[in-house]
């Protein structure tokens, strides 16, 4: 394996394959657990008078590893193997390690032959590698680290497993066993549809309503992709039946009621538009916390938190926005129309944003759209702690302090449709948060520290041009606005409250070389004053500091996990 490209991973199906294990250590015993587990059959070279490890002991004496009790020879590759493969071995695994002359020789032969052979401790050696997995059911998940260390990969390999909610792999077997069965009812209406891939053209397509057949798979689809991964891991056999005949566009019934419910509901319902917060639940108002609790229907901009999305009770349909580069006017619209029809069934339709509706939300666009249709007194807003305070909170800088910071300025760092906005002046004692800023930081950072050169856009002329006041410029004068210094302090906050936030601490002249070292955890802000290090004392030497994690709100983890197992059955 070459030392500057990365392992191409793939999914052996190796039931009945011949697999060769060369050595008694203790990894010969895993390795012929390995090939157990998949199925293979597992044949140990080793001489009679060598010292096997008692789990290769246990393993030959139950019949389940076969002993050739004899040092390698290089016929056995090609004699020990299924005779539908003219007794080739299947793989071959080394376990004596790269300083061992034979691992040399063994791993040249199996590549001139082009039988698969793995190497211990030796990557140039290997033609595949091992990787650190774990398993559940139908669910398998690997992790490697290409060569640079088993320990490591075990490690990142428990870290992301603990993560994972219970029941994943029945989970997976019964949406698996869904699948099948969706292709094999509507076979002649999937067609050429594929959704063994990541989101490609078809994933957000808006299918035809007479297309009903073609809905089921669609909408398997952006369950798997979207459902919080509790709620998937908590799926019963019933929900699985529920789900082939209730789904938008099938059947008497939908996800969002029965045909009956409607027409026993003439009334309106009404919509709840709230704030979710910056990332943490805790930080939920109770009012928000109530509307999950008893909304007949949720739609979530896709921004909105796991741990937010997981207090949604299983009973309750959820959509999620379609929101991707170059679709975001279309999936506000989708989120629109389902809205409306909610509304008009009756329902009571929660409209969960993340941070506060108003701050960037789009909160007023969509109050707007209701009023147009005199339904705006069906409307109701619940406020959200936004990121836009909340975060610089979180990562100890106050955003106003007495002889530092007397205002605090939110911005957004990309205008309507990905354009440049009209970058403030410097005020040395104002803090100003961008938000949706740092996936253009350069241009931004330009934008504060260096005067444009004409000629002038509309908008920049205004933004650069003083209002003519008494003792000011006189008409038709140019005040150019004031330029942030390059060494003013700022912070990059991302994931502000979760508990994988991280913080960046540097100033202007650094922050784009920054984040293009440590790359990117949206969603992101950037703070910028000299509030930033008030309580920070920046490092001689250090062109910005990263902080890892947070725990502020969990001081007393039991209590939170007894709160949050409460909360979670009240709403089964």
């Amino acid at each position: 394996m070459a030392a500057d490209h990365n392992a191409l991973l793939v999914g052996i199906h190796a039931r009945a394959n011949v697999h060769l294990i060369i050595g008694t250590n203790p990894l010969a015993s895993a390795r012929c657990t390995q090939s157990l587990a998949a199925g293979a059959l597992p044949v140990l070279i080793a001489p009679s008078t060598a010292d096997l490890h008692y789990n290769l002991q246990s393993k030959i004496t139950d019949g389940l590893v076969t002993w050739k009790q004899t040092v390698f020879e290089d016929e056995h590759l090609f004699t020990l193997g299924r005779p539908e493969v003219d007794s080739v071995v299947d793989a071959v695994f080394v376990t004596s390690g790269p300083r061992d002359p034979l691992s040399v020789h063994i791993s040249q032969l199996c590549q001139k032959n082009r039988i698969p052979v793995n190497v211990v401790d030796a990557p140039h050696l290997c033609t595949f590698a091992m990787l650190s997995t774990y398993t559940d059911g139908p669910l398998q998940i690997g992790i490697t680290t290409n060569g640079r260390g088993c320990k490591l990969a075990s490690r990142i390999r428990r870290e992301i497993t603990s993560a994972l909610p219970r029941n994943l792999g029945a989970a997976c077997a019964r949406l698996g066993q869904m699948r099948r069965k969706i292709q094999e009812d509507d076979a002649e209406a999937l067609g050429d549809l594929d959704d063994s891939v990541d989101q490609g053209a078809l994933f957000n397509k808006l299918v035809a309503e007479e297309d009903v057949r073609n809905r089921r798979m669609r909408w398997l689809s952006q369950m798997c992709e979207y459902w919080p991964l509790g709620r998937l891991a908590n799926t019963t056999d019933d929900d699985v039946d529920k789900l082939l005949t209730a789904y938008p566009g099938l059947g008497a019934e939908s996800s969002t009621g029965s045909s009956s419910d409607k027409l026993a509901s003439p009334r309106l319902g009404k919509v709840i538009l709230a704030g979710s917060g910056p990332g943490h639940p805790d930080l939920l108002t109770t009012a928000t916390l109530k509307a999950i609790q008893t909304a007949d229907l949720i739609l979530a901009d896709k921004l909105v938190p796991s741990g937010v999305l997981d207090l949604i009770p299983r009973r309750t349909p959820v959509q999620i926005a379609r929101k991707f580069p170059g679709n975001a006017d279309k999936a506000q619209e989708e989120l629109l129309e389902a809205a409306l029809q909610g509304v008009q069934a009756g329902q009571t339709v929660l409209r969960l944003k993340q941070g506060d509706p108003f701050i960037y939300g789009r909160g007023g666009e969509e109050i707007a759209f209701f009023n147009s249709r005199s339904l705006g007194s069906r409307v109701t807003v619940l406020p959200g702690v936004t990121s836009a305070l909340s975060a610089s909170l979180f990562a100890s800088i106050p955003a106003t302090q007495r002889d530092v910071a007397d205002q605090v300025l939110i911005c957004t760092g990309t205008g309507k449709k990905g354009k440049p906005p009209n970058p403030p002046p410097y005020v040395p004692s104002q803090t100003v948060v961008f938000l949706m800023a740092l996936h253009r930081i350069n241009g931004l950072v330009a934008e504060l520290t260096t005067h444009l050169e004409p000629p002038f856009s509309p908008e920049t002329e205004s933004a650069i041009t003083a209002p003519v006041a008494a003792g000011g410029p006189q008409t038709g004068e140019k005040c150019i606005r004031a330029l942030f210094p390059i060494k003013t302090p700022c912070a990059v906050i991302e994931r502000a409250s979760c508990p994988d936030q991280r913080v960046i601490r540097t100033t202007l002249q650094h922050v784009a070389e920054a984040i293009e070292a440590e790359g990117s955890r949206p969603p992101g802000l950037l703070v910028v004053g000299r509030a930033c290090e008030v309580l920070f004392a920046p490092e001689k030497g250090r062109a910005w500091v990263v902080q890892d994690g947070f725990r502020g709100l969990d001081a007393d983890d039991t209590m939170q996990e007894k709160w949050m197992a409460g909360l979670q059955a009240a709403m089964a």
